[in-house]
């Protein structure tokens, strides 16, 4: 039960479905209401798509390149761990990916579907996601059972992300673009106790086995 809710926490904040409505606000605004319902579909079965590939095969490529896993989930939580702080300290997530978006436009490079950028990728599949995903996953700590609960998990948190697209802008009324902010700086938080924690646990298990 507690590693279902760390789960689920994870890959929240990572992927991070309430930051994902401003930029899904810049990148629709000139769509109408049914355009808008295709792209939040496309966006949100890309990155299922693109996630559930690195949960498949991530461990695959980790192994093919005889990198210990230890060793990995403690570059992963580093990673993980430096991605909370840009959440916290830097521009967030959507500021970024707006400004994005909007340089994107301004390059006449319109055709360009923004359900696949900057919908999908970097923002509901980020780097940060895709990371998490192997490391929730590890052949070694979980069965298959629990890699697809893990699965699971991850699939309820893209179908939220899709729905809070489809209410976007009710939402965006009710909490505003600064609302958004703050909230993306309390998930960067939690990230980081995740990401240090996930450290730690590595760093025992190299010291209890001698394993890297």
């Amino acid at each position: 039960m507690n590693n279902l809710l760390e789960h689920f926490v994870t890959l929240w904040v990572v992927i991070d479905p309430i930051g994902t409505i401003p930029v899904f606000i810049a990148v629709t605004a000139s769509a109408g209401v049914t355009a808008r319902r295709k792209t939040a579909l496309m966006a949100a079965l890309v990155s299922a798509g693109i996630l559930l590939f690195f949960l498949v095969c991530g461990q695959l490529v980790i192994e093919a390149l005889d990198i210990g896993l230890n060793s990995f989930q403690v570059a992963g939580g580093i990673i993980l761990f430096l991605f909370a702080l840009t959440m916290i300290f830097g521009e967030s997530k959507q500021d970024i990916e707006q400004r994005e978006a909007q340089e994107d436009l301004e390059d006449k490079m319109h055709k360009t579907n923004a359900a696949i950028f900057p919908l999908a990728v970097p923002s509901l599949a980020s780097p940060g996601a895709m990371l998490a995903i192997v490391v929730l996953t590890d052949n070694n700590r979980y069965s298959i059972a629990d890699q697809g609960i893990t699965a699971l998990v991850m699939l309820v948190v893209i179908a939220i992300a899709f729905v809070l697209m489809l209410l976007a802008e009710p939402i965006i009324r009710l909490i505003g673009h600064s609302g958004a902010a703050i909230i993306s700086r309390i998930m960067g938080m939690i990230l980081a106790s995740v990401a240090v924690n996930s450290v730690l646990s590595a760093m025992l298990e190299i010291i209890k086995t001698g394993q890297l």
